[in-house]
């Protein structure tokens, strides 16, 4: 398209990338450590799923209103807010693990999870900025900046925890080193120029091909949530990412418990084994984007929850740090395809002047669904141990892929 040559596509792509990367490195010390971090605070192993849950509820109460200010504002400004909330949450939770102050860590947990949903919404911008035929390939462009994360996250986390107990003063200091991650990201999206949400608004101006999903014009006014939902392929896409995400993240927050308490390995062990997940979720996402560009919406959505109940079940036998590394990064790869295939599925079907709200009502589903699946999860880890999280995960995300497959193909979606 000779009139997108002109503006920096590539250039806000790699600097979207970029931010989630710092978002990503966050993101594992909050995954790791979040429930040993309350839990040392309040003293109450049996909320050990509660720190997951806080930031996984608090993430998906932002996502909403976050991706309707997207839609009015554009995607920068609510990107920057969202690294700013990053900065303070990282350290009121050094601050409230330094000194005992439940209340501070939990303050600074709400606003790591509105840090972490916000930053997840710079797909939004990714779908703005490619053609329906590329889209996958887009998101995967800029999600791929998270891999970055999940070695930059081991690289400087394990260094400062290892040999040392999982104390208030240690946690404290890993905390302040993710609050540098969340400075640098601030720093970085902030160059993003022109906002993605014009650019995509100026190649659908120049777009004079018909539109390849019922989408109101740019000028049109505000659709409300409940007729997208209405549009074909907007629930079986929402009810599969619901069920991928939730799963995932309830998982993988609990890992730290899973893998130091159950299982009796050093607490240093987890940020490889959440490294390991990381990069499975984001590793190979330019591949998976092409895979699911190439495939269809379909077999690549409900294949990646497949391969999320073949690695969650695995854990009923595995006890090791080298194969839960293998099954949490099968984890991870599972969830790439699906999200990346749901993500592309719900762009499809919007204009930009929309598709934030619809992306933001995705993560306020997926993750209230995640916190309760976390919470939960820790009730049932304490409880009846890690055969209830292997056997429940699996077979929630293996009923919507058996649904999909059967219902046959996403209609509205591209290819």
């Amino acid at each position: 398209m000779a009139s997108a040559q002109p503006l920096p596509i590539g250039r806000n792509t790699a600097l979207l990338s970029s931010s989630l990367a710092m978002n990503s490195a966050m993101l594992q010390l909050a995954a790791a450590v979040a429930s040993l971090t309350l839990v040392g605070v309040l003293e109450i192993e049996g909320l050990l799923g509660l720190g997951p849950a806080i930031v996984l509820a608090a993430g998906a109460l932002a996502a909403l209103p976050a991706g309707l200010l997207m839609d009015r504002m554009g995607r920068v400004p609510v990107l920057a807010a969202g690294f700013g909330c990053g900065i303070a949450g990282c350290l009121l939770a050094a601050l409230g693990s330094a000194q005992g102050w439940a209340v501070a860590v939990l303050a600074g947990l709400v606003l790591v999870g509105t840090a972490n949903a916000t930053g997840l919404l710079a797909r939004t911008a990714a779908g703005d900025m490619y053609p329906p035929e590329r889209r996958a390939r887009g998101i995967a462009l800029v999600l791929f900046g998270s891999v970055f994360g999940a070695i930059l996250g081991p690289a400087v986390f394990s260094p400062l925890l290892a040999g040392r107990e999982l104390d208030g003063a240690a946690l404290s200091t890993l905390w302040i080193a993710a609050s540098g991650f969340m400075i640098v990201g601030l720093a970085i999206v902030l160059t993003v120029r022109p906002d993605p949400k014009r650019i995509g608004e100026l190649l659908a101006e120049a777009d004079e091909a018909p539109a390849p999903a019922p989408a109101p014009m740019i000028s049109a006014p505000a659709t409300p949530i409940r007729e997208l939902l209405r549009r074909p392929a907007v629930i079986p896409a929402l009810v599969a990412a619901q069920a991928s995400f939730a799963v995932m993240v309830a998982l993988m927050t609990l890992t730290g418990a899973i893998v130091v308490d159950h299982h009796h390995h050093s607490a240093d062990n987890v940020f490889p084994i959440i490294g390991a997940h990381v990069i499975g979720m984001f590793g190979l996402i330019i591949v998976v984007g092409d895979i699911v560009d190439a495939v269809g919406r379909t077999r690549a959505l409900a294949g990646g929850l497949l391969l999320m109940a073949a690695s969650t079940i695995s854990l009923l036998w595995i006890t090791g740090v080298a194969a839960t590394m293998v099954a949490l990064f099968g984890l991870g790869l599972g969830w790439n395809f699906s999200f990346v295939a749901a993500t592309a599925v719900l762009s499809d079907i919007t204009a930009p002047a929309e598709r934030g709200k619809l992306l933001g009502f995705n993560d306020l589903l997926a993750g209230m669904t995640g916190a309760g699946l976390a919470l939960l999860g820790g009730l049932a880890l304490t409880a009846l141990g890690v055969a209830s999280l292997a056997i429940g995960g699996a077979a929630l995300v293996a009923a919507p892929a058996l649904w999909i497959l059967r219902s046959g193909r996403l209609a509205g979606a591209t290819a």
